[in-house]
C-alpha cells in the first residue's frame, strides 16, 4: 500500500511542478523546477524512496528509449547521419575514456572502473531537457534533429559502456579482447531481439485485428508491452536490453507503415504515450530532487572517501567534471562540423571551406545537457559487490552525477537562449514540393475510389443522380486541392495562404460551436451523451486543423 501511495504522490508532484514552472515569473526549465520541488518534498518529510537499481532500470529506461526510437524523424536523421554517429559513438567513447581517466586522477579514491562507470552515465545527453530550456528561443529544426539522433544513440552506447564498467568493478578484471567480443554479442543480439520482438508482436496484432476486428485498448497495451518484452528477452540472453528497446522503437515506425491501425486507435495511443513520457521524465527529476537531501546529508561521509574534509571539494569536483565534459564536447563538435563541411566540399564541388560559426559550435556544446538517462543510469549502480561488500564510491558517484545534471541544466538555461537568438543554421531544402506532390497523389486516389464506390452504389440501389450528386460534392474538395497544388510556385503559395486562412476561420467556427454546445449543456437543452458525442467530433476536427 505504501508503494502505491508513493507512486501516486510522485505523479501529483509531477503535475504540481509542471504547473509551477508555468506560473513562476522567472522562466525556469521544467526539469529544474521538478528537481527543486522534489528537494522541498525530501526536506519536508521523513519518508524516503528506496530505489532498487534493477527495478528502476526496468521501469524507466525501456519505454523512454522505445518512444525516442519510435518518434525520431528517420529521414531527417539520415541527412546528418555522419554527424550524429560521430557525436553519439565517437564522442561517447572519447568521453568515457578521457573523463574516466580524468575523474580517477582527480579522485584517486574512486576505483578506475567506477570512474569509467561515472563517465559512461554522464556521456548521454537529454533532448527533452534541451527543449524545455530553449522554449523561449526555438531550437533550429535541423539542430534539434541532430540532438535527438545523438541522444537516441548515445543513450544506448553510454549505457552499454556502463554495463562493461560495472562488470569490471564487480569482477576486478577487464580484458579488451573479451570486452570486444562481448560488445558484439551484447549489441548485435540486443538489436536483433528488439527488431524481432516488434515484428512478431505487430504481425500477430495485425492478424488478429484483420480477422476478428480491432480493439483500441488492446492495441495500445501491445505497444506498451513491446519495449518491456524486448528488454527482458534481451537481458535473459545476456544481451543489451537498452539496445533492444531502441531497436524495437525504430522498427515500430516501419511496422506501423505496413500494418495500419484505425485512426482513433492511433490518436488514443499517441495520447497515452505522451502522458507516459511526461510522467516518467517528470518522476525521474522529482526523484532526483527527493534524493538530494539524503545525498547532501551524507556529503561529509562522502567527501571523506576523496581524502578531504570540507564538503566544498564535492562542488569543485562537479564543476571540474562539467568543465571537462564541455571542453571535450566543444572540441569534438568543432572537429565533427569541420569533417562535415569537408565531405560536402568533396561531393558538391570545390566550394570555399569556411570554419563553422563559433556560436553554432557553442550552442551544440551547451545543448549537451545531462538529464533523465544520466540519473537513471547512475542509480542502477549495484549496492554491493559479488562478495557482499558495499559497492566502492557509489554514493560519491551518485552525488557527482546529480551535480553534473543540475549544473549543466543551470548553465544551459542561461547560455542557450543567448546563443540561439538570431542563430541561423545552414539552409535546408524545402519539403513543400514533396508535400504538394503527396497531397496530389492521395487526392487522385481518393477521387478514383469515390467514383468507383459511387457507381457501385448506383448500380446496386438505382437513383444514379442521387449518388452522383453526393459524390460530386466530395470530389470537388479533392479537385480543388489538386488544382491548387499543381499550379506554379506563385499560385501554390497563394493557395497555401488561402488554406491557412480557411483553417483559421474553421478554428474560429469550431470554438463558437463548442461554446454554444457548452451553453446548451449548462441549460439542460441537450443530454450529456449527445454533448459528449458532438464535442468529440469537434475535438477531432480541431486536432486535424491544428496538426
Amino acid at each position: 500500500m505504501e508503494s502505491v501511495s508513493i507512486v501516486l504522490f510522485l505523479l501529483l508532484a509531477v503535475v504540481v511542478s509542471g504547473a509551477l514552472s508555468r506560473m513562476l515569473p522567472v522562466s525556469l526549465p521544467t526539469p529544474l523546477v521538478q528537481i527543486l520541488f522534489g528537494a522541498i518534498i525530501g526536506l519536508s518529510t521523513s519518508h524516503r524512496v528506496d530505489l532498487d537499481p534493477e527495478l528502476f532500470l526496468l521501469l524507466f529506461l525501456p519505454p523512454l528509449l522505445f518512444l525516442d526510437g519510435w518518434r525520431i524523424p528517420k529521414d531527417e536523421l539520415l541527412k546528418d547521419v555522419s554527424t550524429v554517429v560521430e557525436l553519439a559513438l565517437g564522442l561517447v567513447l572519447i568521453t568515457v575514456i578521457g573523463m574516466g581517466l580524468f575523474i580517477h586522477w582527480m579522485v584517486p579514491a574512486m576505483p578506475l572502473a567506477v570512474a569509467f562507470a561515472l563517465a559512461a552515465v554522464v556521456s548521454p545527453t537529454d533532448p527533452i531537457a534541451v527543449s524545455a530550456i530553449a522554449a523561449r528561443v526555438p531550437i533550429p529544426r535541423r539542430m534539434m534533429h541532430i540532438l535527438e539522433g545523438e541522444s537516441l544513440l548515445n543513450d544506448a552506447s553510454g549505457l552499454v559502456c556502463l554495463r562493461f564498467a560495472i562488470a569490471a568493478a564487480l569482477t576486478g578484471t577487464f580484458s579488451a579482447s573479451a570486452a570486444a567480443f562481448d560488445f558484439l554479442w551484447v549489441a548485435g543480439a540486443g538489436i536483433v531481439v528488439g527488431v524481432l520482438t516488434t515484428l512478431i508482436a505487430t504481425r500477430a496484432k495485425a492478424w488478429v485485428s484483420g480477422r476478428y476486428g480491432e480493439e483500441a485498448g488492446s492495441q495500445i497495451l501491445v505497444s506498451l508491452l513491446i519495449p518491456f518484452g524486448s528488454y527482458l528477452i534481451a537481458e535473459h540472453i545476456h544481451a543489451s536490453g537498452i539496445l533492444a528497446a531502441v531497436a524495437a522503437g525504430v522498427t515500430m515506425t516501419f511496422a506501423e507503415i505496413s500494418r495500419q491501425a484505425m485512426a482513433s486507435t492511433r490518436m488514443r495511443r499517441n495520447s497515452v504515450w505522451d502522458t507516459i513520457q511526461f510522467a516518467l521524465n517528470g518522476i525521474i527529476f522529482v526523484l532526483l530532487g527527493e534524493q538530494l537531501p539524503a545525498i547532501l546529508s551524507g556529503a561529509v561521509e562522502t567527501v571523506q572517501v576523496t581524502g578531504h574534509v570540507r564538503p566544498i571539494w564535492l562542488g569543485v569536483y562537479v564543476v571540474a567534471i562539467v568543465a571537462g565534459l564541455a571542453a571535450v564536447r566543444f572540441a569534438w563538435v568543432w572537429v565533427s562540423l569541420k569533417l562535415t563541411l569537408l565531405r560536402r566540399r568533396k561531393t558538391e564541388g570545390a566550394a570555399p571551406l569556411h570554419s563553422p560559426d563559433w556560436r553554432l559550435i557553442a550552442a551544440m556544446s551547451f545543448a549537451g545537457v545531462r538529464g533523465a538517462i544520466t540519473l537513471a543510469g547512475v542509480l542502477t549502480l549495484p549496492l554491493t559487490l559479488t562478495d557482499g561488500t558495499p559497492f566502492p564510491a557509489r554514493d560519491l558517484a551518485i552525488f557527482l552525477a546529480a551535480g553534473v545534471i543540475i549544473v549543466s541544466l543551470v548553465i544551459a538555461s542561461i547560455a542557450l537562449p543567448l546563443l540561439l537568438k538570431g542563430l541561423t543554421m545552414p539552409a535546408e531544402p524545402s519539403l513543400q514540393a514533396e508535400e504538394d506532390a503527396a497531397r496530389v497523389t492521395v487526392s487522385k486516389a481518393a477521387i478514383r475510389e469515390i467514383e468507383r464506390t459511387q457507381h457501385e452504389l448506383a448500380e446496386r440501389n438505382g437513383n444514379a443522380d442521387f449518388y452522383a450528386a453526393a459524390g460530386s460534392r466530395i470530389m470537388d474538395l479533392y479537385r480543388d486541392r489538386i488544382e491548387s497544388r499543381s499550379q506554379g510556385a506563385e499560385a501554390s503559395a497563394e493557395a497555401r495562404l488561402q488554406d491557412r486562412l480557411e483553417r483559421d476561420l474553421r478554428l474560429v467556427g469550431l470554438k463558437a460551436e463548442r461554446d454554444a454546445l457548452f451553453q446548451l449543456a449548462r441549460e439542460r437543452q441537450v443530454g450529456s451523451s449527445v454533448a459528449q458525442k458532438i464535442i468529440r467530433e469537434l475535438d477531432l476536427l480541431e486536432a486535424r486543423y491544428r496538426g
